[in-house]
């Protein structure tokens, strides 16, 4: 009997119902082959095994033929395609457990292929989005959050923009129609951050400048 891990989420992506008047604008999930290749650096770790199985060869042909210097050396093609694969797998795997959605108030990142946590940025607590994009149109969307709340590396990986340890920065990674995406988000969340907020302050309890601001009303 096939077993979904979140078989019991009441909207794909969302731990509950939303509230009344918000709607879910976009969702989707980032792009495992991208995502496998910029956060696990797998061109990175398949050359490295193909330069190390070239350079097992030469060093071994200087004593054997090419063909068995080839065969001598091929222990580090079988050790590369074994990591890759892993590399593969892990991708895959974090993209397909990933769900990010955009409403009309606010971002919901639903991440983690281990361990599940859905983590909700409220328009007005985002100072600023970022985007890079790629030749194939996939991208990056970078958050930039307000506040005193800070987010582990790892806790976030790799939902986050690289190299950003000190300050983490929260990220839809690796999406499709990236550009698109943004457009949306900064349509969507400007007049919601243009909108003053104002907080009613008991007389009694507030600063002398801000109670007579409050009793002027």
């Amino acid at each position: 009997m096939s077993h979904d891990d979140f078989d019991q989420e009441p909207i794909r992506g969302l731990p509950e119902m939303l509230p009344e008047g918000e709607t879910i604008l976009w969702q989707g999930a980032p792009n495992w082959w991208a995502l496998t290749k910029e956060s696990l650096s797998f061109k990175w770790v398949a050359g490295y095994f193909l330069i190390l199985f070239g350079w097992r060869a030469i060093v071994a042909g200087s004593t054997m033929s090419v063909i068995e210097a080839m065969t001598a050396a091929s222990f580090y093609l079988v050790l590369g395609a074994v990591a890759c694969i892993m590399l593969i797998l892990t991708g895959w795997a974090q993209a397909k457990s990933t769900v990010y959605t955009i409403t009309n108030r606010r971002v919901i990142m639903r991440v983690g292929a281990a361990l599940t946590m859905t983590l909700n940025f409220p328009f007005t607590q985002i100072a600023a989005a970022n985007l890079t994009t790629r030749k194939d149109g996939s991208g990056t969307i970078a958050l930039q959050t307000l506040g005193e709340t800070r987010f582990g590396y790892l806790t976030l990986w790799p939902h986050m923009r690289p190299w950003r340890i000190a300050r983490t920065e929260p990220a839809l990674r690796c999406i499709p129609q990236a550009a698109k995406v943004a457009r949306l988000l900064a349509e969507v969340a400007e007049p919601e951050i243009s909108q003053p907020r104002v907080a009613r302050i008991d007389p009694a309890h507030a600063t002398p400048n801000v109670a007579s601001l409050a009793a002027a009303e």
